[in-house]
């Protein structure tokens, strides 16, 4: 309930404030340069450090009368004199020389619109009102979705922990909002304070000296750099200067350094009169200075990287809404008249498009589907068959359209039987993994009247080869050929496709199990490491198909295959002869990516060797690298032993542990040597070293079942923690 009001908020913040932040982003990107406009300028000639009696006797010495002197920003010195020489006026000057360098430019035409319009929207009194709410708002807006951003990283303890990357809005809405989230909120609470002092809301302060003239002395007389109050006294300390009108004692100079306002005697070189500057009026100075970026080209660069994502937010924040709320499926069929029925929970609109693909399938089967969100549940009169399809947000909650579901599900009274199948969604690097499915599946086990028709399934980072072997178990349980197509919904279309040449074939037909290497040399340079994914298109306008790219010892890239009677990408692979050429993309992999300094435990079976033979073939600093591999034999083993054995000859592999399922009535499984090695492991995760799982789902779900178990028995973090800090890695398919 707290959750979704936090939402609830954040969202009608975001409309309610949407073109006056917009503006002021807009806008604050323009005025961001202003500074560094400014400070190319250069006007300072270096000369923060010489001391401020010096500035005074040379400009004394230049110029008849001088009427003050200012520091700005970015350590200009701005001079107000007048001289019979012709120099008169305001200008910059070399507070070396005292000269004049250049005229104090007038502001840019774009940067007075970009002003004018930032600060009251050419609306004057009315408009800077308005600006002013908008930076409260956006404050709110900063806060919430801190809150949120909190809740979706599951505590405040892991808010810089890894982002999972569900899909591009949503992974960079909380990277950048993470990132840039102090200079907003200086942007935001800096915009207030000078709203309100420009409504003259907050205390206006105006210091006064009490000075009593008459105890003024007029001796010692003293030169300036004798002056006591300027002995240490520096350009980088002032702020301006405000020279005497005559050569009495009681007409003294009046200086204003970073925290206070002294008046000194001109004569003696005394301090007469202090006051050091109020809290409203510092606030307002470092105020203008943080909200404009004056003085400093890497804060400006700072406020306009801030402002650019401010817009991006804006965007992200409506389009992941838009996404959201995609979830009106237009439904061939009414639900009373469905015998299946789909429920979607989604946060960002991710798991509606499975939800989507699976619904046309089954239409395409002829078969009487509805679709709809969770929140959307009701009396199906004809359901027969309900499937769940949600992911979890936050710390187990649930997505933003499946928070009534459980207690509308509690509430109907339904008469008829139906069966239940729930699919979760989400990320292994997450404590509270598919837990909201967990809650959903064991909510349908207490209804008297649902039947679990499949044991609850989990997804880990919207693996499509999971989904698509969840579709194949449901579609055999109802005596349904379903083939899901790989959509773009789920899949971005790949850059335009390579040639490469074929190497080496070993052909699954000479291989005991199906299982064939295909060696690859691309027709022109393409830069790959191994644990890349090489996606192939055996057909034109055919469904790409993913493969981990490996390596052999001679530099070629490598892929493992297991051969599938019907398959049409392992058969169109294994007809392949050497010197033949295929079409393929390089896909970028970088999370799968060993990094020069790690050592590493790697673990696969079959196919899943592919990326580690290319680690092992890499390995030329001889890092410690472990294998375990799982087969069915020591005949599937054949097909890597050659590579496997020179690895371990030259030192690029450092231990080779098999297990073998097809032995012996006994089978042993890659998860039971992890069971059996547990101190191993567990060493491994107290010193960094680095976990590598590439296989089958079935083995991922199997393996990280053992390290967990690891884990609890040596009171180690929970495998969640190891993963976001990127100690274990996963790619499975």
């Amino acid at each position: 309930m707290i959750l979704s009001l936090w939402r609830y908020s954040h969202l009608v913040l975001a409309v309610s404030s949407f073109l006056f932040i917009l503006v002021a982003s807009l806008t604050g990107i323009i005025l961001a340069f202003e500074p560094i406009n400014h400070a190319v300028l250069d006007y300072s000639e270096g000369q923060k450090n010489i001391p401020v009696t010096q500035l005074i006797e040379v400009l004394k010495s230049n110029y008849d009368e001088v009427l003050s002197v200012a520091i700005d920003e970015s350590g200009f010195v701005k001079a107000s004199v007048l001289s019979m020489e012709g120099d008169s006026g305001d200008f910059y000057i070399n507070p070396l020389t005292g000269k004049k360098v250049a005229e104090i430019e007038k502001q840019a035409a774009i940067f007075q619109f970009a002003t004018s319009l930032h600060r009251s929207l050419f609306l004057k009194s009315t408009g800077r009102f308005f600006v002013g709410l908008a930076s409260f708002l956006l404050f709110l807006i900063s806060i919430t979705g801190l809150v949120l951003i909190i809740k979706r990283q599951q505590g405040i303890r892991a808010l810089f922990n890894r982002v999972i990357k569900d899909n591009f809005y949503s992974y960079y809405h909380i990277y950048l909002g993470r990132l840039l989230l102090v200079p907003i909120l200086i942007i935001t609470v800096t915009g207030v304070y000078l709203s309100l002092q420009r409504f003259e809301i907050l205390p206006k302060v105006i210091l006064s000296h009490d000075v009593d003239y008459t105890s003024i002395k007029d001796s010692p007389q003293r030169s300036l750099v004798e002056f006591p109050a300027l002995r240490n006294v520096k350009l980088a300390d002032l702020r301006y200067i405000e020279f005497p009108f005559s050569p009495d004692a009681e007409d003294p100079y009046k200086i204003s350094l970073k925290n206070k306002e002294i008046l000194v005697n001109q004569v003696t070189g005394e301090v007469i009169s202090e006051l050091s500057y109020p809290f409203v009026t510092m606030m307002s100075h470092y105020s203008t200075v943080l909200h404009t970026g004056r003085g400093s080209v890497i804060w400006s660069l700072v406020l306009a990287a801030a402002c650019v994502s401010i817009v991006f937010f804006i965007y992200s924040g409506f389009k992941m809404t838009f996404m959201r709320r995609q979830g009106k499926i237009k439904n061939k069929y009414k639900a009373s008249e469905c015998e299946i029925v789909v429920l979607v929970g989604s946060e960002t609109g991710s798991t509606l498009s499975f939800g989507s693909l699976f619904y046309k399938e089954l239409l395409k089967k002829d078969k009487k589907v509805f679709l709809t969100q969770m929140d959307k549940y009701q009396k199906f009169s004809k359901m027969e068959q309900l499937v769940i399809f949600t992911s979890t947000y936050g710390a187990g909650e649930p997505p933003a359209n499946a928070s009534k579901f459980i207690s509308q599900l509690q509430k109907t009274s339904i008469d008829q039987n139906f069966k239940y199948s729930v699919v979760g969604f989400g990320s292994l690097a997450y404590p509270s993994y598919c837990k909201f499915a967990f809650d959903v599946d064991e909510a349908l086990s207490s209804c008297t009247s649902a039947q679990e028709l499949l044991k609850l399934y989990t997804i880990n980072n919207k693996s499509w080869e999971a989904f698509d072997q969840w579709v194949d178990q449901w579609g055999e349980r109802l005596g349904l050929a379903l083939d899901v197509p790989r959509d773009n919904l789920v899949t971005k279309p790949r850059k335009k496709p390579k040639k490469f040449k074929v190497m080496i074939n070993t052909k699954a037909e000479d291989s005991p199990d199906g299982t064939f290497l295909v060696a690859l040399e691309p027709e022109k340079a393409v830069q790959f490491k191994p644990g890349d994914l090489l996606a192939i298109y055996p057909e034109k306008d055919s469904h790409e198909r993913l493969y981990s790219i490996g390596k052999n010892l001679e530099g070629q890239l490598l892929l493992s295959i297991k051969k599938h009677e019907f398959g049409l990408c392992s058969n169109y692979l294994n007809n392949l002869n050497v010197g033949e050429s295929l079409s393929a993309v390089r896909v970028r992999n970088p999370e799968f990516h060993l990094k020069k300094s790690q050592k590493a435990i790697m673990i696969a079976t079959g196919t899943g060797i592919a990326p580690f033979l290319g680690m092992m073939a890499d390995n030329h600093s001889k890092k410690d690298l472990v294998l375990y591999w799982g087969g069915k034999n020591e005949r599937s083993y054949s097909l890597y032993k050659s590579q496997i054995e020179t690895a371990l000859d030259c030192g690029y592999l450092s231990t080779f542990i098999p297990a073998y399922s097809r032995i012996s009535d006994n089978k042993i499984y890659v998860q039971d040597l992890i069971a059996k090695d547990h101190y191993i492991f567990s060493n491994a995760l107290k010193q960094g070293t680095v976990l590598m799982i590439c296989g089958s789902i079935i083995m991922q779900k199997e393996v990280v079942a053992a390290l967990q178990v690891v884990c609890e028995n040596y009171n180690l973090n929970s495998l969640s923690f190891y993963q976001k800090r990127g100690q274990v890695k996963m790619d499975c398919y």
